[in-house]
């Protein structure tokens, strides 16, 4: 394996990212902050009829990409929202969807057969129904039906468009009473990212880079991401986005669940001990007892051998602390996708399969 060294010097080479990035994946992800500044935008324009406000519970539906901002809402809302939210990926939908949800189809490309597929049972069983997409058959759906629908423009990954599905799903939260004004806090957000942005983008050197070396370090292991209450969607996220830009195994773990069974694992693991990171992220909203927590399994680790580290992430408000997680995950990704000699952005066994199922 190459030394450290050697990995940062990749990362400090212009040329690189032109050989590998063929579509300009790194722009896009160094832009989610001005991608979530004008979703926000955009999505004042969301309209809904009248009898939206009065649902007994919102269920997103959407696959990969498309369903992330999906748990993202549920986080934010969980704290104080009365009416819950269910996040949907598949074909089928819980028995209790009826006239009184709100069930939204999140598809970035509007074809997704899993949310067509999902989202036309909701509508067969009397649900509210509102479409989130750039176009497709969803779009179609919702204006055969005379659906509200947010249609946004983004020619990108379903991946890289977490901000506008997440803004646009932000503004349905204030509408049907999940979430207080959230203008404050995007605007929180957006500034912290755009902070970010000056500290780990791609022409900073790997010297004042913590995003490269965070990639460096991950470089030939399996990364294990843990989290705990919102941030788990933070590591939620980190895990795909390992998946798809870095092209790369990675699990996702939640505290304090991980305590009460992947931790017996921790003493059984001799012959790949070597091949584990194990990344914390961590904030202090998440309290004095949870730190403690976090400490304690951090030990544990470091008993059995496993190499680990905790990241303090940033934010004083929820949705920047989300975002801000999120943001320094998506760049590392890209990184270790590059330091891996791989186009980041394409998702060839994604494509294969969906080609294969099509054709069935």
């Amino acid at each position: 394996m190459p030394d450290a060294g050697a990995l940062l010097a990749v990362l400090d080479d212009p040329g690189v990212f032109a050989r590998h990035d063929k579509s300009g994946l790194l722009g896009r992800i160094e832009s989610l902050p001005d991608q979530c500044e004008e979703g926000w935008r955009n999505a004042q324009a969301l309209a809904l009829p009248e009898a939206h406000a009065t649902v007994r519970e919102v269920v997103v539906t959407g696959m990969g990409g498309s369903a992330i901002a999906a748990d993202m809402l549920r986080a934010l809302a969980a704290p104080s929202a009365r009416k819950p939210v269910h996040v949907v990926r598949g074909y089928d939908l819980p028995a209790f969807v009826g006239n009184e949800s709100l069930v939204v189809a999140c598809s970035h490309s509007g074809n997704t057969e899993e949310t067509l597929s999902s989202f036309g049972r909701a509508l067969d069983a009397g649900a509210m129904g509102l479409v989130i997409t750039t176009g497709g058959r969803l779009a179609d759906v919702a204006q055969e039906r005379g659906l509200p629908l947010f249609r946004y423009a983004y020619d990108g990954e379903p991946r890289s468009a977490v901000g506008h599905q997440l803004m646009a799903l932000l503004a349905l939260g204030e509408r049907v009473g999940l979430l207080e004004s959230q203008a404050v806090a995007v605007r929180e957000a957006v500034d912290l990212m755009q902070a970010q942005r000056s500290r780990w983008r791609s022409s900073l050197a790997s010297a004042n880079n913590a995003a490269k070396q965070l990639a460096v370090r991950l470089y030939g292991r399996l990364a294990i991401v843990v989290s705990a209450g919102l941030l788990s969607e933070a590591a939620h996220r980190w895990k795909t986005q390992l998946n798809e830009n870095g092209k790369c195994w990675a699990i996702w773990e939640e505290l304090p669940e991980l305590d009460h069974n992947t931790i017996e694992g921790f003493a059984r693991a001799e012959t790949v001990v070597p091949l584990l990171r194990v990344v914390f992220l961590y904030h202090a909203s998440l309290g004095e007892r949870m730190r403690r927590r976090y400490d304690a399994t951090a030990e544990e680790l470091t008993v059995a051998g496993v190499v680990n580290e905790t990241l303090e992430l940033e934010g004083e408000g929820p949705l920047a602390r989300l975002l801000g997680g999120v943001y320094l995950g998506d760049l590392v990704s890209y990184y270790l996708g590059i330091l891996n000699g791989v186009d980041p952005s394409p998702v060839p066994g994604i494509t294969r399969l969906k080609t294969r199922l099509a054709g069935d």
